[in-house]
């Protein structure tokens, strides 16, 4: 497989975008990408495209060509992928086989997803389908509760991390701040996530993602293709796996540890030829803050049951041993589920670039995306280097 590159970057900002559809972002952050990327659109090969669920709440299915109509890239091949919140990950990863395999050699990869125009009791039931609506989702089980259960047995098993919780939420609303595109722009104290509006015991409001609109979209390339253009500002991608597990909760070996990133992590990390160690900056998927403590050890970065104790100590700081989710994750940047895993790529790269403002860390040789999908049945995990 010949070595590919992230060559080019776009991304709308995210929130509650009235007046704006599909189109308007699909049209605002494909542009802002090829734009990036400095190419023609002529030389665009392919179009990869993620999206949850635009079929339920904007009666709008068959995106791929949707998208390819909209940013005038012509007759080109289009594909949608759906792996609930990791959709914009694995379209991004098959854009990465098919120009790693030698089919193309620049492809466009996006994801969107329009969400704040619905009545919260609709944008529940289509995010209840992500889960097993037979055995969960018909029973009454959401995905607040089911990772409520995940956060009172790891406090069980391990120790009661209720206030390092709360200190994740602070810490991703602080990185949010600084970051332009974020949709909850808000500073938190631990008190605040406290007195949230309870959701699902241990969880507030303050512990949960956002619901959101917004787009996201790279431009990939065959690395010795992107030399020949002359593009300095290119990214490597040099790990990229994905793995999957059990669709139910109660179909799992354990679920205090997801089992899809144990094994997308493994891989990618071979792939790559580093460790844990090595990496500088993750995005991980935060869609609850119990999920991005468990994450953060899975992923290598700290002992099992410790990672609530690094959180606390500063570890996972902008300025700490391993910044996590300096865009602020998807507790505060937002979670518009399609382009979710493409915004965690769009951050990497940013700071991989040198070109995240106020909130650029000190180094930023190597950086990883660890994107899931429903309760961690789908994990995908990509890994960049500047180097």
């Amino acid at each position: 497989m010949r070595s590919v590159s992230v060559i080019g970057i776009g991304e709308t900002k995210m929130g509650r975008l009235s007046g704006r559809f599909l189109k308007d972002l699909i049209t605002e952050a494909g542009n802002k990408a090829i734009e990036d990327a400095n190419i023609q659109k002529e030389m665009i090969q392919a179009l990869y495209m993620g999206n949850f669920n635009a079929s339920y709440w904007s009666t709008q299915s068959h995106m791929g060509p949707l998208a390819a109509e909209t940013l005038g890239l012509g007759t080109i091949p289009t594909i949608r992928t759906e792996g609930a919140c990791a959709s914009g990950s694995l379209a991004f990863r098959e854009g990465l086989i098919a120009v790693g395999a030698g089919v193309y050699d620049i492809v466009l990869v996006g994801g969107v997803e329009k969400m704040t125009h619905r009545a919260t009791e609709t944008i529940t039931t289509g995010l209840a389908s992500a889960a097993d609506c037979e055995l969960e989702a018909n029973m009454g089980a959401t995905f607040p509760s089911l990772f409520a259960l995940i956060a009172n047995r790891y406090f069980h098993e391990y120790s009661n991390i209720r206030k390092e919780m709360a200190m994740a939420a602070v810490q991703n609303h602080e990185n949010a701040l600084l970051n332009p595109n974020a949709q909850m722009q808000k500073k938190i104290t631990v008190e605040d996530v406290y007195k949230g509006f309870p959701v699902a015991s241990p969880l507030t409001v303050f512990d949960c993602s956002l619901i959101t609109d917004g787009a996201a979209f790279v431009v990939l390339a065959a690395t010795d293709v992107a030399q020949k253009l002359g593009l300095t500002r290119s990214v490597k991608v040099i790990g990229s796996a994905q793995a999957s597990s059990a669709l139910t909760l109660a179909g799992k070996k354990t679920i205090t540890s997801f089992e899809s990133t144990l094994r997308a992590a493994d891989a990618a990390y071979k792939q790559a030829g580093i460790k844990p160690k090595d990496v500088d900056l993750a995005e991980v998927h935060d869609c609850f803050t119990i999920t991005q403590i468990i994450n953060t050890e899975d992923l290598g970065f700290f002992p099992k049951g410790q990672g609530g104790k690094a959180l606390a100590e500063g570890k996972t700081a902008r300025d700490g041993e391993i910044p996590i989710n300096t865009s602020g994750g998807l507790k505060a940047k937002g979670h518009p589920i399609g382009a979710t895993g493409l915004s965690q790529i769009y951050e990497v790269v940013t700071q991989i670039r040198g070109e995240a403002g106020d909130r650029q860390i000190k180094k930023a040789d190597i950086g990883l995306t660890q994107n899931l999908g429903g309760t961690a049945a789908t994990c995908v995990i990509n890994i960049f280097s500047g180097r």
